[in-house]
């Protein structure tokens, strides 16, 4: 199959550091590799309403941003959250996209997590702490959504950067994005038993 990467930009803002890192990973990638772009915040998802206990899910409306999104993510191999590290953890835009795989895993007809099985997620992050453990709530958000859905994980590609551009100045980071899409990831596992 060829590599199709969907990179779904988490920022409420367009061109902040996360956004400029993955950029730079992204220049690495084959130029035969095709490549999607999606903001979140140009694409807003309503509220999910998290309706498993009373019914199968139904298609959300073609042309919507919901059925937008749901199309983009079972057409990539790999899928990029390029979130930055609000509280701890992933941006809300991210976490409602998230969420809505909730609805999408009960959407008959569609066979979600089957599809998404064997492909993989990866994460690209600026922080503005030196200290990257800060980071970790957001990789086991990933890490576990990863596992859970049987994919992949290509872990997260993490920057330092608080003002604008300033990413472009981690040097470590910068290094590691050289390669960071180069690594053939494992299936993610769960730290503990399932």
């Amino acid at each position: 199959m060829t590599r199709h990467f969907l990179f779904l930009l988490g920022s409420s803002r367009t061109g902040g550091n996360t956004e400029l890192l993955a950029r730079k990973a992204a220049e690495q990638l084959p130029a035969d590799v095709e490549q999607r772009w999606l903001s979140l915040a140009e694409h807003p998802l309503p509220d999910f309403v998290d309706l498993r206990r009373d019914s199968d899910h139904a298609l959300p409306p073609a042309g919507s941003a919901p059925a937008m999104l749901l199309d983009a993510t079972l057409a990539a191999t790999d899928i990029v959250i390029a979130s930055p590290l609000y509280w701890y953890s992933v941006s809300g835009l991210t976490k409602r996209y998230l969420d809505y795989w909730s609805g999408w895993l009960r959407t008959p007809g569609i066979d979600f997590k089957a599809t998404l099985a064997g492909r993989t997620l990866w994460g690209v992050t600026a922080l503005a702490h030196e200290e990257q453990e800060v980071a970790d709530p957001l990789i086991g958000t990933l890490n576990h959504s990863a596992a859970y859905m049987r994919m992949r994980f290509g872990g997260v590609l993490l920057g330092n950067g608080s003002g604008r551009g300033d990413v472009l100045n981690d040097a470590e980071a910068l290094t590691r994005a050289k390669t960071f899409f180069a690594q053939e990831p494992p299936l993610a596992h769960f730290p503990y038993k399932a």
